[in-house]
């Protein structure tokens, strides 16, 4: 018996030693990839699982490391950094997103594109908005505001003929088509929500 209650008092005290450090901060997001990011005033960084601030609290905007990059703002501008904290892309975007599918979207010029892990230009800046990929498409919209989605070659797969595209989550997307939200399958056909 006074093993466990050992056991379970050292838990209490790895637990709470663990958590005390999320107190230095406004915000403490979920970890990924074994960084969180953290917030303190109007800057964000990055703490490893112990606490250590590993991505100073310099950033403008930040988002959570997917695909071992982070999306982060600074000076007005959109760049990536790693999860060692090096910026791996210069910050020249005017808005981007997380690499989802191996791809981020990313809008320069006043239109979006997508590029890869080595920030090379794979589907080009064509798009009035875009979200990023998953299932495979990602959902693009056009100068009249319709959205469609697009493969991973940039074709069109689905027409722009919706109000409002959203990713693909177990091969579902919601849309708005006519005022009315759905759900379409990868086919582009109207489903009932989890009908597969």
């Amino acid at each position: 018996m006074k093993k466990y209650f050992f056991l379970f008092m050292l838990f209490i005290a790895l637990d709470t030693t663990a958590q005390s450090w999320t107190k230095d901060y406004d915000y403490v997001d979920e970890f990924a990839s074994g960084l969180a990011k953290v917030t303190k005033g109007s800057k964000y960084g990055y703490v490893n699982k112990q606490g250590v601030l590993v991505v100073p609290l310099i950033y403008e905007e930040a988002m959570t490391l997917r695909e071992g990059k982070a999306t982060v703002k600074k000076d007005g501008k959109w760049g990536y950094i790693d999860s060692t904290g090096k910026e791996v892309e210069e910050f020249k975007y005017e808005d981007a997103g997380c690499f989802r599918d191996s791809l981020a979207v990313v809008k320069l010029h006043g239109k979006y594109g997508f590029v890869d892990h080595n920030f090379k230009v794979v589907i080009p800046f064509n798009f009035e908005s875009a979200r990023g990929f998953s299932e495979g498409l990602a959902p693009v919209s056009n100068s009249k505001g319709l959205w469609g989605y697009i493969n991973r070659k940039g074709n069109l797969v689905f027409e722009y003929q919706y109000n409002f595209a959203d990713f693909f989550v177990e091969g579902q997307a919601r849309v708005m088509k006519n005022g009315n939200l759905i759900m379409i399958d990868k086919k582009g056909k109207e489903v009932k929500e989890n009908e597969q």
